[in-house]
C-alpha cells in the first residue's frame, strides 16, 4: 500500500508539475489573443446576460442556474484555504500570479463552455448533455479521448467533489462546535456524514433542475456573506492595503524578503503555487464547469460562453483576490503572525478572520461549510453526466446512491490516498479538454465573431437527439 501511495505521489507531482502549469497558462494566453481579449466582453456583456432569462431558448435550466451550478462546484475551500496555502508555500507574490491566472483563465473558460454548448446533444426525455466528451466526439471525431475525459472526471467526482469536501465540513464543525461543547469527535463526524448524505440525496435525485434551484439561492448568499467578512477585515486593516499591494507585486517578480511577518520566496515558487492554486480554484481548462453550461437555456453558444466565463471572474479575480489581500494585510498588521510559525494555510486564514470579534470564526466556519457543500452538489451533476457517457443512462441511479454513501462515510475514513488519486484524475481531465479547445479554436473564433455583436440571434443548427 505504501508503494502504491508513493507511485500515486510521483504521478501527481508530474501531472501537476511545471509542464501542466505551462500548458494551462499558455492556453489561457493563446486563447486570450486568439479571441481578441474576450475578457472585455465577459465583463461588459456576460455579467448582464447572466441574470437575463431566455425561456424560449433550448435548455433545461436558466443561464443563471447553469452559472451558479458551475460556481457551486468551483467556489470551494480552495478560495479560502487554497489562497492561504499559496501564500504559505509561495510567499505573498503568489497572490498576483493566482489573480493573473484568473484574468487570463476567463478566455479558456469561455472557449470550453462554447464547445460544450455547440456540440451538446439531447436525450429523448429532454435532458441536455454536453461537455468536453461530446466536443471531442462530435467536433473532432475522437470519441476515445472523450471516453477518457469522462472516466477521469467520473471517478474524480467521488474524491475531489465529495469525500474531501464532506471531510472538510466535518473537520470545521468538530473544531468549532463539537469540541467546545465536549461532543466526541467520532460522534460528530458520523452525524455530519449522515446529515450531508441525506441533504445531498434530497437535492441530486431531483436532477439538474433541483440542483440549479438550490445553487441559485445558496451561491449568491454564501459568496456575499464571505465577501462581506473580507470587506470588514480590509476596513480594519485599511492602512495596510497599499503596502500589501506593493509587497504582492514586488514579491511576484523579485526574490527579496518580505516584511511584517511575511516570508519571502523565490520567483519560481511564487509562480508555481500562485498559478497552481489559481487553476485549482477556478478550474479553467479542466473541463468540469462546461458540463453545467451545456444544460443552459441559450440562443447560441457565444451567449452562454460569456455567462459561464463570468464564473472565473467572480471566483478568482474577485473572491481569491480579496482573500489574498485579507491574509497579507493581516500578517503585515500583526508581525507576530509569522508564516514560519504556522503549520498550514488554513491556520493563516483562521488567524485573519479571528480579528473580527465573535463573528469572525462564525463567518469562516459558515463559509467553509457552504462552499464545501455547494461543491458536493455541483460535482454530483458533473460526475453523473460523465458516468452516463461511458456507462449508459441505466447507471445514473447507482451513481447517485454511491455518491451519497461516499458522503456518509467520508468524515470517518482516512482520505490521504483518496485525495491524491482524485487530484491526479482532476489534472488528467485537463489534457483531453485542452486538446478540444485548442483544435477547435478556429471554430470558436469564427462563431464568436459571428454572434458577439448579435447575441439575440438564434443558432439555427438543431440539437441532435440521442438514444438514452
Amino acid at each position: 500500500m505504501q508503494a502504491f501511495e508513493n507511485a500515486i505521489n510521483v504521478i501527481n507531482g508530474l501531472v501537476w508539475g511545471w509542464p501542466m502549469i505551462i500548458l494551462l497558462f499558455g492556453t489561457h494566453i493563446f486563447l486570450t489573443i486568439r479571441l481578441g481579449f474576450i475578457q472585455v466582453k465577459t465583463i461588459s456583456k456576460g455579467i448582464k446576460l447572466s441574470v437575463t432569462k431566455d425561456p424560449d431558448a433550448e435548455g433545461e435550466v436558466s443561464q443563471f442556474g447553469a452559472l451558479t451550478t458551475a460556481l457551486a462546484a468551483t467556489i470551494g475551500t480552495g478560495n479560502i484555504i487554497g489562497v492561504g496555502t499559496a501564500i504559505f508555500l509561495g510567499g505573498p507574490g503568489a497572490v498576483l500570479w493566482c489573480w493573473l491566472t484568473g484574468v487570463f483563465g476567463i478566455a479558456t473558460k469561455y472557449a470550453e463552455s462554447f464547445i460544450a454548448v455547440k456540440y451538446r446533444v439531447k436525450t429523448k426525455d429532454g435532458r441536455m448533455q454536453g461537455g468536453a466528451m461530446y466536443a471531442l466526439e462530435r467536433g473532432l471525431n475522437m470519441k476515445w479521448l472523450g471516453m477518457l475525459f469522462a472516466i477521469f472526471a467520473g471517478f474524480a467526482s467521488f474524491g475531489i467533489g465529495c469525500a474531501t469536501q464532506v471531510n472538510a465540513i466535518a473537520e470545521v464543525v468538530y473544531t468549532n462546535v463539537g469540541k467546545p461543547l465536549g461532543i466526541h469527535e467520532q460522534t460528530t463526524r458520523i452525524v455530519i456524514g449522515v446529515v450531508i448524505a441525506i441533504l445531498t440525496a434530497v437535492v441530486i435525485f431531483g436532477g439538474i433542475k433541483s440542483i440549479a434551484s438550490v445553487c441559485e439561492k445558496l451561491v449568491p448568499f454564501m459568496a456575499g456573506f464571505y465577501i462581506l467578512g473580507c470587506i470588514v477585515i480590509l476596513v480594519m486593516n485599511y492602512d495596510f492595503i497599499g503596502p500589501a499591494i506593493a509587497v504582492i507585486c514586488k514579491a511576484a517578480f523579485t526574490p527579496t524578503a518580505a516584511a511584517g511577518g511575511l516570508v519571502g520566496s523565490g520567483i519560481l515558487m511564487a509562480i508555481r503555487y500562485g498559478v497552481a492554486r489559481g487553476l485549482f480554484s477556478n478550474e479553467s481548462g479542466l473541463g468540469s464547469a462546461p458540463i453545467a453550461a451545456a444544460a443552459a437555456q441559450t440562443r447560441n453558444p457565444v451567449r452562454q460562453a460569456l455567462v459561464s466565463s463570468t464564473g472565473t471572474f467572480w471566483d478568482t479575480v474577485v473572491v481569491c483576490l480579496m482573500t489574498g489581500l485579507v491574509l497579507v494585510t493581516t500578517i503585515m498588521k500583526n508581525p507576530s503572525i509569522n508564516i514560519d510559525t504556522l503549520d498550514n494555510g488554513g491556520q493563516m486564514t483562521s488567524a485573519a478572520f479571528s480579528q473580527i470579534p465573535v463573528f469572525g470564526p462564525v463567518i469562516l466556519t459558515l463559509g467553509i461549510i457552504s462552499f464545501a457543500y455547494s461543491t458536493v452538489l455541483g460535482w454530483a451533476y458533473y460526475g453523473e453526466r460523465c458516468v452516463e457517457y461511458f456507462a449508459g443512462s441505466k447507471v445514473r441511479i447507482f451513481y447517485k446512491i454511491l455518491y451519497c454513501l461516499v458522503a456518509a462515510v467520508a468524515p470517518i475514513v482516512a482520505l490521504d490516498i483518496v485525495w491524491l488519486i482524485a487530484d491526479t484524475l482532476n489534472a488528467l481531465m485537463a489534457i483531453p479538454n485542452l486538446i478540444a479547445v485548442l483544435l477547435l479554436s478556429n471554430i470558436i473564433a469564427k462563431d464568436t465573431k459571428k454572434y458577439i455583436n448579435d447575441l439575440d440571434a438564434y443558432d439555427e443548427t438543431p440539437v441532435p437527439i440521442i438514444e438514452d
